[in-house]
């Protein structure tokens, strides 16, 4: 696992713990439960392991969503739950 996301509930940010890998950028993208992509982003990885917050996401409407990371060939995703 190249990444631990701290709570899978949020209100206007996501904060993950990163591994680094490198010469690789992570890759994050916030879908809908329709597929539709809401949100996404990109940054490269650190030297060494780091703590990374991904703001603005207050726009987001409350709901469930599916957030899928890659970094490098690895890949990931979980369901969020965006509350008040």
């Amino acid at each position: 696992m190249f990444a631990k996301v701290k709570s899978t509930v949020f209100i206007d940010a996501l904060k993950f713990e990163l591994v680094a890998q490198a010469n690789s950028s992570l890759k994050a993208v916030i879908k809908d439960e329709y597929g539709s992509v809401c949100s996404s982003m990109e940054t490269t990885s650190p030297r060494e392991n780091f703590e990374f917050t991904w703001n603005g996401l207050s726009e987001l409407p409350y709901g469930v969503y599916i957030l899928e990371i890659s970094q490098g060939d690895d890949e990931m995703s979980m369901r969020l739950v965006k509350r008040i």
